[in-house]
């Protein structure tokens, strides 16, 4: 009898070639570059498979070797860090931060892009050491934050017209 996984409600499933579990279903598909065998991990929700790699033979050599819990467990944990490690790549990519020193003052400046299909945009500012706002403009998402862009800003008063050059 079939049961339900607690935490996301979903029914468990342990089949040789497919695995639901803890959010997570695992399914061992015919390698489309070979006569080998891959597991695609994918996350309850997501369309795509998180992580897909290659899979153990068999004792036959022709047929794919069956999941088992330490199979799938290690799977599940190679997968969610893998989404993880993403994740934070993402995140440092919309979000980026850079220290200069301006007229001896030490200042923050970040770049926060949002990246909504329609209308992206981003938000650039500077804070001082104690984290005063001390100018925030808007730029276009593909503004590069960089120590010269920043510097470059800072000299020219925060003017939105110094952004539009760098």
């Amino acid at each position: 009898m079939p049961t339900t996984d607690a935490e996301d409600g979903t029914e468990k499933i342990q089949e040789p070639r497919l695995w639901r579990d803890n959010g997570w279903t695992a399914r061992v598909i015919k390698n489309e570059d070979d006569d080998g065998w891959a597991v695609a991990m994918t996350l309850q929700g997501h369309a795509e498979p998180a992580l897909v790699g290659p899979w153990t033979m068999g004792r036959d050599k022709k047929n794919p070797k069956p999941l088992d819990v330490p199979a799938f467990n290690t799977l599940v944990k190679t997968a969610a860090e893998f989404v993880r490690r993403h994740e934070q790549q993402l995140h440092a990519t919309l979000h980026q931060q850079i220290a200069i020193t301006h007229n001896t003052e030490r200042l923050n400046i970040s770049l926060d892009i949002e990246p909504d299909e329609e209308n992206p945009s981003a938000l650039l500012r500077a804070l001082d050491a104690s984290g005063e706002l001390l100018a925030e403009i808007r730029v276009a998402p593909s503004f590069k934050l960089t120590r010269a862009s920043a510097s470059a800003w800072a000299e020219a008063g925060f003017s939105a017209d110094a952004v539009r050059r760098a």
